[in-house]
């Protein structure tokens, strides 16, 4: 139920959809840390472009959201 919700759950697709509202739909919205890996898809499903846990490797994480970037890019041509 949607008060079962986290905080988190709540707080992204709101940030998200007041991005688009304001003319910032392209604005590419990352998160990270301790989020339940349960939690994933929902997040993604909402607009969340990649999702980063603790011990994440900081090169690959970069290299990961340049590439989703440039996918972006891509898709807009």
């Amino acid at each position: 139920s949607e008060s079962n919700r986290t905080d988190r759950e709540m707080r992204v697709p709101q940030m998200i959809d007041d991005l688009k509202a304001e003319g910032g739909g392209d604005i590419l919205v990352v998160c990270g840390g301790v989020i339940p890996a349960q939690d994933y898809d929902f997040l993604k499903a909402k607009g969340v472009s990649a999702i980063f846990g603790p011990g994440t490797n900081v090169p690959e994480a970069a290299r990961e959201i340049i590439d989703i970037i440039k996918s972006t890019r891509n898709a807009a041509e």
